[in-house]
């Protein structure tokens, strides 16, 4: 009994896995971390990268990090693997390209993303600090600004509803 409900867990697992495995193509990217993807099965999702933030469009290196994404992606087959969905509505999920390159890594190796606060995978790190040690792309700024640091600096500066 015990092993027909390991099998029913580990069968449920496995659907479960590539019932939130997308193919497909990019159509847009939106900046530096969120794109509109299109499933072979034509259905739209608009995908944040987990983990990782870029720098938004008005800050250094936001366009070029939209701009990075654009050239090594737009159009061209990827594979999405969905984690949920952030508080609003987007996905969050793993992109991968050229046969398993995660782009999150690229984007990190390239100085154009900073491991996100709360992550704590270590290899991401890692890379962040090679970039940082390397001046790549944000790291040539002697102190940029993170993304979510800039995101409530703005918040902060609109006026309140009364």
């Amino acid at each position: 009994m015990k092993t027909l409900s390991a099998i029913i867990i580990l069968s449920s697992m496995a659907i479960f896995s590539i019932a939130n495995t997308v193919r497909g193509k990019v159509i847009s990217v939106i900046d530096g971390n969120t794109l509109e993807v299109v499933s072979d099965q034509h259905e739209t999702y608009r995908v944040v990268l987990s983990g990782i933030d870029s720098p938004e469009l008005g800050q250094e290196f936001g366009e070029a990090a939209r701009e990075f994404l654009e050239k090594t992606i737009k159009d061209k087959p990827i594979q999405v693997e969905l984690q949920g969905k952030d508080r609003w509505g987007n996905y969050v999920g793993v992109v991968y390209i050229n046969k398993g390159t995660d782009l999150r890594k690229a984007l990190l190796t390239n100085g154009l993303a900073w491991v996100t606060e709360k992550e704590t995978n270590e290899e991401f790190k890692q890379i962040q600090q090679k970039a940082r040690e390397q001046g790549a792309g944000l790291w040539q700024e002697e102190s940029p600004t993170p993304p979510w640091v800039y995101r409530r600096q703005q918040s902060m500066m609109q006026p309140k509803a009364g």
